[in-house]
């Protein structure tokens, strides 16, 4: 019986010991983690980085630029710029000495000498034109009374000009000004109270006006031979919504939408783009696009391609398509008019292509192998910039024309309204 006492009691200290071991080891699991913010590097797991930025973590998009080796500034040989003289002044200041600076004798009824001059640039005080338009009437020999009318730009007892509202237009749209903002500037510049309220108004005014505008730019931009397209996500009153364009070298057209899909292209050109080459990043909506053609942009892949032969330890399949895309770009820098008839060069790289679609990678490699899959879809839309000079590689141009879109949201945060955006 003491015996069995004994044996119970050593099993409830194992039972003890156990159960503090395994407190010790969470203790210890603890303390470490909480140790690695201060000594490690943070990853997700340590901070709030998300897992997308942890070390060692193949990044879906890289730049491909490349290190150009010239040091930061100014390079040797460029022409710089100073500030210059005018010949035409708004205001001369003459200055003459008033007496001698040796005896004191007075210089005044003594003619003097230009021997130099210098000039200062600057901006007279700014201070708002408030015009009174008065309205008279008059009555004729005949009894008749009749009031000269307002022009009709003047519809109410006060309102702002267009000067005004070409100012705010200006600010809102071109230098990225917020409301809050903008009604400072308006309050400490020009001493103008005006409200958040009252430039809503004047842009609203100011966008009718450009509607014909617009609708000319969308409809020689549908008819021209290449054009670029690309989308943008953009923030209105805390949802997700979008902007488009569609721009070639002398004209951009951008739309407010709220979705990123086809319907938005079916709604703007409903007819798509038939006579034209449609230059795109590959998103879906745009593939489904009706166009002359296709050219899907090639930098867009080759970022891809960084990601994948990172993610798969440079797979060879992946290596060589991405050397077959820069060859392309290479031979397209130095085509001439006459090559895009015929070109040996751009025979060869079909070749390369057809080869690598028909060895596609392992499938083990499945977001390599969906890639493969997805070059064979697009394959005709590949080398189309190859075939006709006027078409480009890539779709830059696209996105320079919607940065400002950007630039726009990082500065005023979102747009409250559809209407304004």
């Amino acid at each position: 019986m003491e015996k069995r006492v004994k044996y119970d009691e050593l099993l409830d200290k194992i039972d003890f010991l156990l159960g503090r071991i395994d407190e010790l080891v969470a203790e210890n699991k603890s303390l470490r983690k909480r140790l690695d913010k201060y000594e490690g590097k943070k990853n997700s797991n340590n901070s709030s980085m998300p897992p997308s930025q942890d070390p060692n973590r193949p990044k879906p998009n890289q730049s491909l630029r490349k290190a150009s080796g010239k040091k930061p500034g100014g390079q040797k040989g460029r022409i710089g710029t100073t500030l210059k003289r005018v010949s035409t002044h708004d205001e001369i200041v003459r200055l003459s000495p008033l007496e001698c600076v040796r005896c004191g004798n007075s210089l005044e009824k003594i003619s003097g000498v230009k021997s130099n001059s210098r000039q200062i640039i600057d901006i007279p005080k700014i201070k708002a034109v408030f015009t009174e338009y008065q309205s008279y009437s008059k009555t004729c020999t005949c009894g008749c009374c009749t009031t000269a009318p307002f022009p009709d730009h003047i519809k109410y007892p006060v309102s702002y000009g267009e000067n005004m509202e070409a100012l705010t237009s200006y600010f809102h749209a071109r230098q990225y000004l917020p409301f809050a903002r903008m009604k400072e500037l308006f309050n400490d510049v020009f001493h103008v109270n005006i409200s958040e309220g009252g430039i809503h108004c004047l842009l609203s005014r100011f966008a009718r006006k450009t509607d014909t505008v617009y609708e000319e730019i969308k409809n020689r931009i549908s008819k021209s031979s290449v054009i670029g397209t690309d989308e943008t996500g953009i923030n209105v009153n805390n949802k997700k919504h979008w902007y488009w364009t569609w721009q070639t070298d002398k004209l951009t057209y951008i739309s407010h939408s709220s979705n990123r899909g086809f319907a938005t292209i079916n709604k703007l050109f409903p007819e798509g783009f038939s006579q034209s080459i449609l230059v795109h990043d590959g998103w879906k909506a745009q593939l489904k696009t009706v166009a002359y053609d296709h050219q899907t942009c090639i930098p867009h892949l080759l970022r891809r391609l960084n990601y994948l032969n990172e993610r798969y330890d440079k797979n060879k399949w992946s290596v060589s398509f991405l050397e077959l895309l820069l060859d392309a770009l290479k031979l397209k820098s130095e085509m001439s008019t006459l090559q895009y008839q015929y070109s040996s060069a751009r025979n060869n790289l079909n070749n390369r292509l057809d080869t690598l679609l028909k060895n596609p990678p392992d499938k083990v490699f499945k977001e390599l192998y969906s890639f493969c899959k997805r070059m064979n879809r697009e394959k005709e839309q590949l080398f189309t910039f190859l075939y006709n000079e006027n078409v480009p590689g890539d779709n830059n141009a696209s996105e320079r024309a919607i940065r400002n879109v950007k630039v726009k949201q990082k500065i005023s945060g979102q747009f409250k309204k559809e209407q304004t955006a």
